[in-house]
């Protein structure tokens, strides 16, 4: 008979990768609709009771500083919120991810490119690499330190344009 014990491990490893794929998937998802309806407890919820949420490097760390504890993350986005709300388009793309799994830890990173619009009508670009160790917490895994860093940042024009797409053919 063949031992099924490396298969139920790989298994394990397999939906927890997932699982913490979907968690920084609703992060991001819930960072692009920051406004008054944004489910703040939700947001917070995605962090371990004791995490660390932080921006690195000269830049992010002077911009954004840290946080610790949920209840401290929760509060940082909720200033994000307050009529008006900070953005007014805010998108965020993920893509260079590595997640490595061990037991009830993780440490996944991303490379991240924003695009936003501002309540004021700037607009900017940005890059950052994300460094985020997870835990599993009741059940569910849950961001226990996400840093963000700056690789780069312009202010740009407007993103979005009223103008008809060039479709070849129309």
């Amino acid at each position: 008979m063949t031992d099924i014990q490396p298969l139920l491990e790989r298994l394990k490893r397999l939906e927890s990768e997932q699982a913490i794929r979907a968690c920084m998937n609703r992060y991001m998802l819930l960072c692009d609709q920051l406004d008054a309806h944004t489910p703040l407890d939700e947001l917070a919820g995605l962090f371990t009771r004791q995490a660390v949420w932080e921006g690195k490097g000269a830049k992010y760390a002077k911009s954004f500083g840290g946080y610790r504890g949920r209840e401290a993350i929760r509060d940082m986005f909720a200033r994000y919120t307050e009529p008006p709300a900070h953005f007014a388009l805010n998108v965020h793309f993920l893509t260079s991810e590595l997640i490595r799994v061990d037991g009830a830890q993780a440490e996944g990173s991303w490379v991240m490119l924003q695009t936003s619009t501002f309540a004021s009508g700037a607009s900017h670009l940005n890059a950052a690499r994300l460094a985020v160790r997870f835990a599993e917490e009741d059940g569910q895994w849950r961001m226990a330190h996400f840093q963000t860093e700056n690789l780069f940042s312009r202010p740009v024009t407007a993103w979005h344009s009223e103008a008809e797409l060039p479709v070849p053919g129309r």
